[in-house]
């Protein structure tokens, strides 16, 4: 049978929450669980049919729903500092983010509109870019920040000397790297917010394995047909053995509405493949503090933007 587990979320009335990736599979689960406790939800999107079609849902299925799409292309620095702009310009603080947004093994190497490696320009680039970017309306709501990593990042390293895969591509090595990169980013966001004060709360999730578009056929990133492991991932999500999306989001609602807000916390299913979500060690890949900050540093000087310190603000 397929898994049923379930968590309690906190009311949300009166907060905001951002939620990328939420036009389908885990982050519409995410973002109809949040609209549901209360939070206004804006949900950043590449087809806006589509986030239409799943705030429709949202709105018809869950009295009072508040959820509305923006534009967000995440292979694209200058569409996330368009969303940027457009949220500076609304003006409301922000009380939740959720960095689920992400793709998995093009089949051949491919590169974002700024010439990065698709899957280390979308995971992780362009979710720096754009916490960064929203820094400002983060510490405004003290922000509960959480970022969605993936068992990929268990095991692995990132290629230091050759973070764009240019030289040397392998898929699997890259989207590893990705999101070993998103869990480093996640704590060093924690622990620069305790150094500076800006009262934001950072935690890292993962999703176990279910069955999702991640390696569905999409043949506008070239993958033609669905790819047997995603045949066998859906078997098992049907006998118990892997989660589902509404299972698999809940990591990530844990870290973003846990009654405890402290940050630097892990969030996974009991399983490394599903079960009920619980509090877990950081993965080995993710615990040098050296890395998290090298890894900032180096974001930074790709997507070209500093985050503010305390001498400069």
């Amino acid at each position: 049978m397929p898994q049923n587990h379930d968590l309690p979320i906190p009311d949300l009335a009166g907060q905001l929450a951002v939620v990328t990736g939420a036009s389908d599979g885990i982050g519409a689960v995410i973002a109809a669980r949040l609209a549901q406790a209360g939070a206004e939800v804006i949900m950043p999107v590449r087809n806006p049919d589509k986030g239409a079609a799943v705030a429709e849902r949202i709105r018809t299925t869950i009295d009072g729903a508040s959820v509305s799409t923006r534009s967000l292309d995440l292979s694209s620095l200058a569409s996330v500092a368009t969303l940027v702009t457009t949220l500076a310009a609304e003006g409301r603080p922000i009380n939740i983010l959720v960095n689920n947004a992400g793709v998995m093994r093009p089949p051949t190497r491919q590169v974002t509109r700024d010439r990065f490696e698709l899957q280390w320009g979308t995971n992780h680039l362009a979710h720096f870019a754009l916490t960064l970017g929203l820094l400002p309306l983060l510490k405004e709501g003290r922000a509960r920040v959480t970022h969605q990593s993936s068992v990929a990042a268990r095991k692995g390293f990132l290629n230091w000397d050759d973070l764009n895969h240019e030289h040397s591509y392998d898929v699997m090595t890259a989207y590893t790297g990705s999101k070993i990169a998103v869990g480093l980013f996640a704590r060093e966001l924690d622990a620069r917010s305790r150094v500076e004060g800006w009262g934001i709360s950072s935690n890292l999730s993962h999703p176990g394995i279910s069955p999702t578009n991640l390696l569905a056929a999409q043949p506008g990133m070239g993958r033609d047909r669905i790819p047997p492991e995603r045949r066998l991932i859906g078997v098992l999500s049907r006998v118990g053995l892997a989660g589902t999306p509404q299972s698999a989001a809940l990591p990530a609602l844990m870290a973003a509405t846990a009654p405890d807000p402290s940050g630097d916390q892990f969030f996974g299913p009991r399983r490394t493949t599903g079960g009920r979500p619980v509090a877990r060690e950081h993965w080995a890949p993710m615990t040098d503090m050296n890395d998290a900050r090298r890894i900032w540093e180096v974001s930074e000087h790709l997507v070209g933007m500093k985050a503010p310190h305390r001498s400069s603000s």
